[in-house]
């Protein structure tokens, strides 16, 4: 799929997260939300990257999900070591220049940056420092999926160091560290913000905006120029489509070929092709989601449903707790056999709840809330397995 850019938007968040603007405190980190598949890794690395590289500063990008086995504080600790790779020279050179005796690269001579982050290594704040002196600009680091760094201890610890590295480098009117997060589940996310323990306490989560009206004109431009004889495109029809797929380019790009592929049998016009698409990929989400809810124990289906009422308010074991889970099974629950159907849920292939490393519990995938709230306010949850 062709990338559409999003020029106006990088280049406004770029002036912001380096203080530019009046108002705002995204200088202080950039916390920005959006559910999976919505563009937010493809904006973040072709649109935002190139927008901060242009206005000059160096960036080191890092995806918490690109290798789910390795702690997501090993991630970043390696693409900051990568992003030393190419100073190492430079660094050298100003140690031996200063004989040793008033270096001001931390630790010039003496860190692996395979090392970044650990006992026996360099700390982040230090590599920080010494990337943005040895590179002589500011340093921008973007974090894709940055709520995973709170499913380790490791991770958690580098949340903390980045926060003491901001805090290090920055001063007022001078931002030299600039800190920019992405999640794909705002709930996860806040949990980064949103209490006294938390490594950015006060900072705000933000919600990206997602593709609109002028992604669609800009398919209905493509389409016209390429197949003139379909003209004038609906355009209603297809924003209702890309709507309907929940905002998702991927699913609506394919839904959009498949319509227009000369080996389609759909008789009459694309757009009603790619909205019936639409709405048949809509059912089957939901219809897998209730497969999965039905086809869970009782006690699993009770925490579940309490997870997803109460979402960062979840006490697992609480009286209150168990007194709805008793009342949903219609026997006492104890703490223990609460834990292990939390266990349980997560041992799920796909998991269905994540755990941080200081116990929190959420709903792995953000539409199963959605789900739920459409259901609630329909009047038809919980699901009810059919009559045989």
């Amino acid at each position: 799929m062709k990338h559409f850019p999003r020029s106006e938007l990088a280049k406004q968040l770029a002036r912001a997260v380096q203080g530019k603007d009046l108002l705002g405190d995204a200088h202080n980190g950039l916390f920005l939300a959006a559910p999976r598949r919505t563009g937010k890794s493809t904006f973040l690395k072709e649109d935002l990257k190139p927008a901060l590289e242009r206005e000059g500063l160096t960036v080191v990008y890092v995806d918490l999900w690109a290798d789910p086995r390795r702690d997501p504080g090993e991630l970043i600790a390696d693409a900051i070591g990568r992003a030393l790779q190419p100073h190492l020279g430079f660094i050298a050179k100003a140690a031996k220049k200063a004989h040793l005796e008033s270096i001001n690269l931390a630790h010039a001579l003496s860190f692996d940056t395979s090392k970044i982050g650990r006992i026996d290594g360099i700390t982040l704040p230090d590599a920080l420092r010494t990337l943005h002196e040895a590179a002589k600009t500011p340093i921008a680091l973007i974090i894709d999926e940055a709520q995973h760094a709170l499913t380790s201890e490791a991770g958690e610890a580098v949340m903390i160091a980045l926060k003491s590295a901001r805090d290090q480098l920055n001063r007022p009117g001078a931002v030299n560290l600039v800190l920019i997060m992405s999640g794909s589940d705002r709930d996860k996310l806040l949990r980064l913000v949103n209490s006294g323990g938390a490594p950015f306490y006060g900072s705000e989560i933000r919600k990206m905006p997602e593709l609109g009206p002028d992604f669609i004109d800009s398919i209905i431009q493509l389409i016209e120029a390429q197949r003139p004889e379909l003209r004038p495109v609906d355009k209603a029809l297809l924003a209702a489509a890309f709507q309907r797929f929940g905002n998702r380019p991927q699913f609506f790009m394919a839904a959009l070929g498949n319509a227009l592929s000369p080996l389609s049998d759909f008789k009459g016009r694309f757009e009603a092709a790619v909205l019936a698409a639409a709405e048949r990929r809509q059912q089957d989400d939901e219809a897998q989601m209730e497969s999965d809810y039905l086809g869970l124990k009782p006690l699993e289906q009770a925490v579940l449903w309490r997870l997803l009422e109460q979402a960062q308010r979840f006490r697992a074991y609480d009286a209150e707790a168990r007194r709805f889970y008793q009342a949903k099974i219609g026997k006492p629950a104890s703490a223990q056999q609460a834990q292990a159907a939390l266990e349980s849920l997560r041992a799920k292939q796909p998991s269905m709840v994540w755990k941080s490393a200081r116990g929190e519990y959420a709903v792995d995938d953000a539409a199963m809330h959605r789900w739920y709230q459409q259901r609630v306010e329909a009047g038809t949850w919980p699901p009810l397995e059919a009559a045989r």
